[in-house]
C-alpha cells in the first residue's frame, strides 16, 4: 500500500465553517480519504459531510480530540452515529472499544500521553514506543495515530522508532507542511498522515495559497514519493515514422506490460510466415496493407487494422510505395516460423 493522504477539514482542531465547499474541491481533485474533528459543527452537519464524502466513494475519518472520558466515550458514540469509515485519536481505548463493537469502524488510537487543545504528544520515545505496542497489541484496534509533529522529540526517528515496533499501520499527524517532512515520515515507514490547516492556510508550498493548488501539491508530492507519476510522455507517429529508413526493420517504439509497439516500413513483399504461440496485430498508419492468408487476401487501409491469430500463414505487402505500420505483440514473439516449417 502506498503512503496515505488524509485531508483533514479542520483547522486548530476544529472542522471549519466552510467544510462542504472543502469538501467539493478535495473530492474533484480525486482526494480518497477524508475526515473532521467531532468539534466546531454540529451533528447533522457532521453527517452530512460524511455522506457526501461516502456517496463519493472516498473514505470517511472522524478524529476525535475530547480531553476527558466522558466526551471521549461522547464521540465514539458520535462516530457510530455518523457513520464514518475510521476513527483517529483518543486515548481510552477500554471505554471505547465496547461502542464499537459489532460496527466496521476502524479504530486507530493515539499512542503516548496526550494533552491541550489542540492537542500535545508528550514523553519520551521510548514511553511513546512501548504506548504504542500496548494499543497496537488489543483487538479492535487497526491502527495509530501518532501526534509526531507535535512531539519535542526528535520526530524521524520517532515515527521510525513507532513503526518498528508495531505490525498495524502507523498515520501521522501534527504540522506536516512541507514536502520534506512528508518524505520524512515515509521513509520512516509510516501508512500516512493527515493535513488540515496547512493546506486550509495557504501554508505548503505550492503555486499559491488556494485550497485547490495547496491539495494539487500535496497529491503531486504523495505519487512521487508512491512512484505512482508517470515517467512517459505522448509520441508523434508522423515524427517516429520519419525517423526509420530501412523497410521491414520494426523498432520498438513502447511497451504496455509484456506488449511491444513497434513500429516498421513495408516496401514489397515480405516471405511467408506465422508465430506458434503469439497474435500479432498491425495497424496501418498511412499506405495499404495487403495481409495474404491461405484462404484470402485482405486489404488494410490508412486507419484499419487486422490481427493475426498465433498459428496462422500470412504474408504482408506494401501496395503503395512504403506502407507505415504499428505493430503490436508480445516482447517474447521470437518465434516466427516460415512457411517451410509447417
Amino acid at each position: 500500500m502506498g503512503l496515505r493522504f488524509i485531508f483533514m477539514l479542520t483547522r486548530n482542531d476544529r472542522t471549519v465553517e466552510e467544510a462542504s465547499e472543502q469538501l467539493k474541491t478535495a473530492l474533484s481533485l480525486g482526494v480518497r480519504h477524508i475526515g473532521f474533528k467531532d468539534i466546531g459543527l454540529p451533528m447533522d452537519r457532521l453527517k452530512v459531510l460524511n455522506q457526501a464524502i461516502k456517496s463519493d466513494g472516498a473514505t470517511s475519518y472522524l478524529e476525535v480530540v475530547s480531553l476527558d472520558q466522558q466526551r471521549e466515550i461522547v464521540s465514539a458514540k458520535a462516530a457510530v452515529e455518523i457513520g464514518v469509515d475510521v476513527l483517529l485519536g483518543g486515548t481510552r481505548v477500554d471505554d471505547v472499544l465496547p461502542i464499537l463493537a459489532g460496527t466496521d469502524i476502524q479504530y486507530c488510537p493515539f499512542p503516548g500521553r496526550i494533552t491541550g487543545h489542540p492537542s500535545v504528544l508528550e514523553g519520551s520515545i521510548e514511553e511513546i514506543v512501548e504506548s504504542a505496542k500496548a494499543l497496537a497489541s488489543r483487538e479492535g484496534v487497526h491502527g495509530l495515530d501518532l501526534l509526531a509533529y507535535r512531539s519535542k522529540e526528535h520526530v524521524p526517528a520517532l515515527i521510525k522508532a513507532v513503526c518498528a515496533a508495531v505490525s498495524k499501520p502507523v498515520y501521522v499527524a501534527g504540522s506536516i507542511d512541507t514536502p520534506e517532512r512528508i518524505a520524512a515520515l515515509k521513509d520512516a515507514g509510516a501508512a500516512g498522515f493527515t493535513v488540515g490547516t496547512a493546506a486550509l492556510d495557504g501554508k505548503y508550498p505550492a503555486d499559491d495559497k488556494d485550497v485547490a493548488r495547496q491539495l494539487g501539491a500535496i497529491i503531486r508530492d504523495v505519487a512521487a514519493l508512491n512512484r505512482h507519476l508517470s515517467p512517459l510522455h505522448k509520441k508523434n507517429l508522423a515524427n517516429s515514422f520519419g525517423q526509420l529508413k530501412e523497410t521491414w526493420s520494426p523498432k520498438i517504439a513502447g511497451q504496455i506490460n509484456d506488449m511491444q509497439i513497434k513500429l516498421a516500413k513495408f516496401a514489397g513483399e515480405f516471405a511467408w510466415r506465422f508465430h506458434r504461440s503469439s497474435d500479432e496485430l498491425f495497424l496501418v498508419h498511412k499506405g495499404r496493407l495487403l495481409m495474404k492468408f491461405r484462404d484470402r487476401d485482405e486489404i488494410i487501409e490508412q486507419g484499419e487494422f487486422i490481427v493475426v491469430p498465433r498459428g496462422v500463414e500470412h504474408c504482408p505487402a506494401a501496395l503503395d510505395d512504403i506502407c507505415e505500420v504499428v505493430l503490436l505483440e508480445p516482447g517474447t514473439a521470437l518465434d516466427a516460423g516460415t512457411a517451410q516449417d509447417g
